[in-house]
């Protein structure tokens, strides 16, 4: 046998057709979902999780290290997916954007696994990657409010008593107590709630009466 040369060799090694790697990355990410939601970080084996994407462990550590390393790409892909509606929101003109956030987040929310998986990340939230995604996440809720709420302010539809920056961090509690209630309390649904999370959030926002 003739073994082709070792330049050639690389070359045919990292051949990757990338749209096939995203698929398949997606899909391990999809699977690790649903079993943090149904089964808890803990007792969310790598198996566990090679059994629901229908792949071989071999597949799951070629995309990822362990298990962890995969609750990190979830709260990476939430926080690319945050970072992209703002973008797409950058021809617009009017503060209707910060309700039709409100809107697209609940609309997320109303995944039947968020509520489990909220609870995964809960406990392992110590964890300095974890925190640090959380915080990424988190900025970007922020930073992509804020020249919304700044612009709203400016045309006296939201409050200027109060910083922009500040009023941002409050919509941040509002929408993390509703993901907190959705992981504490299964009668508590994001669909059926969602017109009161608007309607909170319209209210933090609101012009301060006279």
């Amino acid at each position: 046998m003739i073994e082709r040369p070792l330049q050639e060799r690389r070359a045919v090694a990292r051949t990757i057709d990338p749209v096939r790697y995203a698929a398949r990355r997606l899909a391990i990410v999809d699977a690790a979902l649903t079993r943090f939601a149904e089964d808890g970080f803990d007792r969310a084996t790598t198996a566990a999780i090679c059994r629901t994407a229908g792949i071989g462990s071999g597949t799951f550590f070629h995309y990822f290290p362990a298990k962890l390393d995969v609750l990190l790409a979830i709260l990476e892909l939430s926080t690319a997916e945050t970072v992209a509606w703002f973008a797409a929101q950058q021809h617009r003109t009017d503060a209707a954007v910060l309700d039709d956030y409100v809107i697209h987040a609940a609309a997320g929310y109303a995944d039947p696994r968020v509520a489990g998986f909220v609870k995964a990340v809960g406990a392992v939230m110590n964890d300095e990657q974890v925190a640090a995604a959380l915080a990424r996440d988190e900025a970007a809720v922020a930073d992509g409010l804020l020249p919304w709420v700044q612009a709203a302010q400016s045309t006296g539809q939201v409050r200027v008593d109060v910083p922009a920056a500040r009023l941002c961090a409050w919509v941040l509690v509002v929408l993390d107590g509703f993901l907190g209630r959705l992981a504490t309390d299964t009668g508590f649904l994001a669909a059926a709630e969602q017109d009161m999370l608007l309607d909170t959030v319209r209210r933090v926002l609101a012009p301060a009466h006279r």
